[in-house]
């Protein structure tokens, strides 16, 4: 009987306390991790508009390469000036 109150001494003042400061070290950082997907999620959603405009990007490429080769020429001409 008396082996059975020694261990459960050593359980109340060791095993508990590592118990509680374990946890607390594990909550700390989930708790950041809650705040930092809170912001993703509010801020997160705002991208949507913004991106719209990727649709056109297709076009623009079209467009710059059909410019290039015009482009190159007006560069050489303004050389043969200077």
């Amino acid at each position: 009987m008396t082996l059975w109150w020694i261990g459960n001494i050593i359980f109340v003042g060791v095993v508990i306390p590592v118990v509680i400061v374990i946890t607390g070290q594990v909550l700390s950082p989930a708790r950041q991790i809650k705040v930092y997907a809170d912001d993703i999620l509010e801020y997160g959603g705002q991208f949507g508009p913004h991106l719209d405009a990727l649709q056109d990007l297709g076009r623009t490429r079209e467009l710059v390469r059909a410019i290039n080769p015009e482009l190159e020429r007006y560069i050489r001409a303004l050389d043969q000036i200077g």
